[in-house]
């Protein structure tokens, strides 16, 4: 892989008195770390609440799920939805983001075949694909879509990863731009007005429940809030980033997107999330495959975000900044679906969670064109003292999950 090269208009991002890029969501904050009393999250995320039971917000709203929401009356509300925008005249009347992945193989298939919709699926490529990531991609393809994909300039795409690695402490930001931006790009292209993403990560797994009830999301101030880390596409011209280079990743005109009323829509608000179900029926419909390897690195789990090879550096810095890795999501999230129990869930955070991904670190620093040393100096300015004390030369967290 040729070196890359960083312009000398990147300027180095000046700190604040605290040690932060202007940026939000780069450590915890709490300086207590408390677990939730029914899952294995803690405080730490950011925007998750507990209550005053000790009941972090992803939980209650997963007790919400299951027994006040009327998910028939849901249904019948997606298919009002759907009614108001299908057309007639054969072309897209709704688009699908799509990875391959399992969820969003659950959403594409329901829309079409289940529903008679007519979707345009779009993909922004990951970092670099993974053999299963492009298999499942094609796959699902091959059940009968319309598909556009977008690869973004190299260069670029490797600039803004290192930049948010150093930065941001996560490569994987420029791919939340892309991931936004491009379908609805897309969208004013094609002029269609409605946008599925799969669910509300917001109130699935804990953060801001603004959006709790509505089926929709503000392209602006949610985007900027609660995916871009507080940090747009554009604000990277301030540190001499070429906007040339930031136009894959930057969203479109807001008045364009107002003037076209394009609603972006989470289809969690309509079909009750189970992750593990989706799974299942992606394997069903759309012949997806999980991890060959029987598990992803940093967690148990072998079917959750396995599209692209670098994508275990963006869990393991989660890890770093929050104390909060890959193992502490899944469990979570399948305690509140009732697969395992907390007591197995801190089992297995202990036992997976922050295992460093080895498999692909060669071509992780090859891609950010950085040495060992150089990222394991990231890692370290990433975490937060009140989480991490060293002792006999190795990190330990200082507060762990544990068994009430």
């Amino acid at each position: 892989m040729e070196p890359l090269i960083i312009p000398e208009s990147v300027k180095e991002i000046s700190t604040d008195s605290a040690g932060n890029y202007g940026t939000q969501d780069i450590t915890g904050t709490e300086s207590k770390v408390v677990y939730c009393k029914k899952c294995v999250i803690s405080n730490q995320r950011p925007r998750i609440t507990f209550d005053d039971e000790g009941i972090c917000s992803a939980c209650r709203y997963a007790e919400k799920k299951e027994n006040e929401i009327d998910w028939d009356d849901r249904e019948k509300q997606l298919i009002d939805l759907l009614d108001h925008y299908r057309k007639n005249d054969g072309s897209y009347d709704c688009l699908v983001p799509v990875s391959g992945g399992k969820d969003s193989c659950f959403v594409a298939h329901q829309l079409k075949f289940k529903y008679n919709m007519n979707p345009l699926l779009v993909t922004f490529a990951p970092l670099r694909w993974s053999t299963i990531g492009w298999q499942n991609l094609q796959s699902l393809i091959d059940t009968g879509f319309d598909t556009e994909i977008c690869v973004p300039n190299t260069y670029a795409y490797r600039l803004l990863s290192r930049l948010s690695t150093e930065y941001l402490g996560d490569p994987f930001q420029p791919f939340v731009y892309g991931v936004k931006a491009y379908p609805i790009r897309m969208a004013l292209k094609h002029n269609i007005s409605l946008i599925f993403y799969g669910e509300n990560g917001e109130v699935e797994y804990g953060g801001d429940m603004k959006n709790a009830d509505s089926f929709m999301h503000d392209v602006g101030e949610d985007l900027r809030n609660h995916y871009f880390k507080g940090m747009m596409p554009s604000d990277w011209e301030k540190y001499g980033v070429d906007k040339k280079l930031l136009h894959s990743f930057s969203l479109p005109n807001p008045d364009q997107v107002q003037d076209k009323q394009i609603k972006c829509s989470w289809f969690s608000f309509f079909k009750k999330w189970t992750p593990q179900w989706n799974f299942y029926y992606a394997r069903e419909h759309t012949g997806f495959e999980p991890e060959a390897d029987g598990r992803s690195e940093g967690t148990y789990s072998k079917y959750a975000s396995i599209d692209d090879k670098l994508d275990g550096f963006h869990y393991y810095l989660g890890f770093i900044k929050f104390g909060i890795g890959r193992a502490t999501s899944d469990a979570a999230h399948e305690i509140r679906d009732g697969h395992i129990s907390r007591e197995e869930g801190v089992a297995l955070v202990k036992k997976y969670d922050g295992e460093f991904p080895k498999k692909n670190y060669d071509l992780f620093l090859q891609y950010m064109d950085m040495t060992d040393e150089q990222f394991q100096s990231i890692v370290d300015r990433f975490r937060p003292s009140p989480l991490w004390i060293k002792n006999n030369d190795e990190w330990q967290l200082k507060t762990q999950v544990s068994n009430l």
